[in-house]
């Protein structure tokens, strides 16, 4: 009985996190190129139950018994996001056009980001490709991180009538301004997010280019801006399915913790 408090808080836990998570997922729907969280949920290693017999030698099988779940990690989907037409010639929309697939699924895998270098100097990397121009020229997202071109150096131009080429090359008044720098991560479990749509390589380095990659290929839109790719009809519907599992563990908590009141303070009380 006592165990089954533990399992039931164990579910509470887990769904109060993905609660919190699926949250966050809703509050960003309208963040441009924001990557939704999943949840994944397993359970503690189960525990094989076996009953002892009267001379305490003997033990039949009773079966195994789980001891609750846990809330392992929240994976992002790098699925591609709603593009939109904005018409500002510093907003472009990384739209992938082919990725390795996978022999075993058949699905593509990893995932397409621009690069761009914290004031750190870090190298980070986003689908949020709605830049805009520093007071010096410089081509920054929109928290203010420079965009680095193929080189890994920061992009600045004269003024925010430039073109961008489906490549990435970007020209003014005839002259070139190098390529915006796409990288491509075949794991997208390394990647880590850190806010702002900003994620890192786990552990540190720089992911290998996309630029000239023979086994990607991709286009870059100029004028449209790669939205969130958070379903916001689902998402509810997740939390509420979220919501009354967190309800079920309450009430089957509630019950265990009666039957304890019953069997200490009155099953047990001596007269």
């Amino acid at each position: 009985m006592i165990r089954g408090l533990y399992t039931s808080a164990a579910g509470m836990i887990a769904q109060q996190r993905r609660q919190e998570t699926l949250s966050n997922n809703l509050n960003n729907v309208d963040t441009p190129g924001y990557k939704s969280d999943q949840t994944k949920l397993r359970t503690f290693p189960e525990q094989l139950i076996n009953r002892l017999g009267g001379d305490m030698t003997a033990s039949t099988e009773v079966g195994d018994l789980a001891t609750g779940v846990y809330m392992d990690e929240a994976v992002p989907d790098f699925s591609q996001g709603t593009v939109t037409e904005t018409g500002k010639a510093t907003d472009v929309a990384l739209i992938t056009s082919a990725l390795p697939v996978n022999p075993q699924t058949g699905a593509q895998e990893g995932a397409l980001l621009f690069n761009v270098r914290t004031p750190a100097g870090d190298a980070r990397y986003t689908r949020n490709g709605h830049f805009t121009l520093s007071p010096t020229g410089y081509l920054t997202d929109d928290v203010g991180d420079q965009v680095v071109n193929t080189a890994g150096q920061p992009i600045q131009l004269p003024s925010d009538q430039f073109q961008v080429a489906a490549d990435g090359t970007i020209t003014s008044g005839g002259a070139n301004y190098g390529q915006i720098g796409v990288s491509y991560a075949a794991n997208t479990n390394q990647l880590v997010k850190e806010g702002s749509s900003l994620f890192r390589l786990d552990g540190g380095g720089a992911l290998p280019a996309a630029n000239g990659n023979g086994q990607v290929s991709f286009n870059v839109k100029q004028g449209f801006v790669e939205g969130s790719n958070v379903q916001a009809d689902q998402t509810v519907t997740d939390m509420m399915e979220s919501y009354r599992s967190f309800e079920a563990n309450q009430k089957v908590l509630q019950i265990i913790d009666g039957s304890l009141d019953k069997a200490v303070n009155q099953v047990g009380r001596i007269s």
